[in-house]
């Protein structure tokens, strides 16, 4: 474990190619280094080349410790630079709408930071943006890495979704992490732990249900309450009704123990009456699953996938149980290959953190070849319908809508 997580911090540099995607990215933010950067490294097809920030000493900075060719005085500058191919946006959320579309115009292909928009407003124009349905037009990613590593397609893989009665899901940041001022907690750079982490929760039971939630039942949250701070939740927990008549929950803190608690997504599946041949006529055997994916934000570090399937034999007549049993068996999966089914050939590593399976497949689709996973423009301004419906029912009301045209 420890060989992996360092050689995923540090991969090996790869050799790059001549037709290598070459990457600007808007804003010298935390997040990109890890991102993009490091799985930058180990990849012969992605190139990091150009970075800005609003302060050009920060974006020096930034590219002088991570090692980026190139500083630019501007975004635009990086827009309008005919050498670089797509663009990286980890800007503030309330920044995404804008220079998504910028850069879509500018003919560049966009990988772009969670949550897309600020709301589903946003995300029903940048989606269908007549460039994206052009061929040979920008290829534009919502980044939710998880969904990319092979841990969460085998999690998926347990589960029957008409079969769902019930989802929890919960993740959390230590408090130490998110200080009040930070723009986590502004509302007008669209902040509150729904947009900077919750939303994980929401895409994680949309992906369990396989569908969109009907109704947002409940959503209660809680804020710093001194007046400047009120729209932002520091932390939340809602509930939602699938159309199959399941409820998906989810909880999450910005503002968390310092003792780290690592995301949770478990499921439970409704009884079901499974065949078996050597039973005699007056009973049958019934099975409920339960099934429980750990750390499904970070699971390149450590995760596992428990399955418990409870059996009962019990008489059709009056329900009564004849005799009980469970079997339970946990999994993990580094790799596809270990994933299994039908994408056990993908390539990949073991150390690949979840960002270096997403820029994969980011890159596969930019050069038309065949991708595994993806989330598409649908998906994403799906996306942010739930995160719509969760802050309506909360009364902190939607995140701002951009004046950007």
């Amino acid at each position: 474990m420890a060989n992996r997580i360092a050689t995923a911090f540090g991969p090996p540099a790869s050799q790059k190619k001549s037709d290598a995607i070459r990457f600007g990215i808007l804003g010298a933010a935390k997040i990109a280094p890890l991102s993009l950067i490091i799985p930058a490294k180990s990849h012969p097809e992605v190139i990091v080349q150009a970075v800005s920030a609003r302060d050009r000493k920060k974006a020096e900075e930034f590219a002088k410790k991570y090692g980026v060719p190139d500083v630019r005085d501007s975004y635009q500058d990086i827009l309008d630079d005919p050498n670089i191919d797509a663009i990286f946006i980890p800007l503030p959320n309330s920044l995404h709408f804008e220079w998504a579309i910028r850069a879509i115009r500018a003919g560049k292909h966009v990988l772009l930071e969670k949550p897309s928009v600020s709301n589903s407003t946003e995300a029903e124009i940048l989606f269908k943006l007549p460039e994206l349905s052009q061929s040979n037009g920008p290829i534009l990613l919502e980044a939710f890495h998880n969904r990319f590593h092979p841990s969460f397609q085998l999690f998926l893989s347990f589960i029957n979704p008409a079969e769902v009665v019930h989802v929890h899901t919960d993740s959390m940041v230590p408090w130490l992490m998110t200080a009040k001022d930070n723009i986590e907690f502004d509302y007008n750079l669209s902040g509150g732990s729904i947009m900077m982490l919750g939303t994980y929760n929401f895409a994680v039971l949309r992906s369990i249900f396989k569908d969109e939630p009907e109704e947002c039942l409940s959503c209660e949250t809680s804020i710093f309450g001194d007046g400047m701070h009120d729209r932002c939740d520091t932390d939340f927990k809602a509930k939602f009704r699938f159309p199959n008549g399941g409820i998906g929950e989810a909880i999450s803190s910005l503002r968390g123990p310092i003792l780290w608690k690592p995301s949770e997504a478990r499921v439970m599946h409704r009884d079901v009456v499974v065949p078996d041949k050597t039973l005699p006529v007056t009973q049958e055997k019934v099975l409920t699953r339960q099934v429980a994916l750990h750390a499904f934000l970070h699971a390149f570090i450590w995760h596992r996938i428990d399955v418990k399937d409870s059996y009962v034999i019990r008489s059709k007549e009056d329900g009564r149980p004849v005799r009980k049993w469970v079997e339970s068996k946990s999994h993990k999966a580094y790799t596809f290959k270990e994933a299994g089914g039908q994408f056990a050939d993908f390539p990949g590593e073991p150390w690949w953190m979840s960002f270096r399976w997403e820029v994969e497949q980011f890159v596969n689709r930019v050069k038309g070849r065949p991708t595994q996973f993806w989330v598409s423009g649908q998906d994403s301004i799906n996306q942010m319908k739930m995160v719509d419906m969760a802050y309506d029912k909360s009364g902190l009301g939607l995140r701002p809508t951009s004046s950007f045209q």
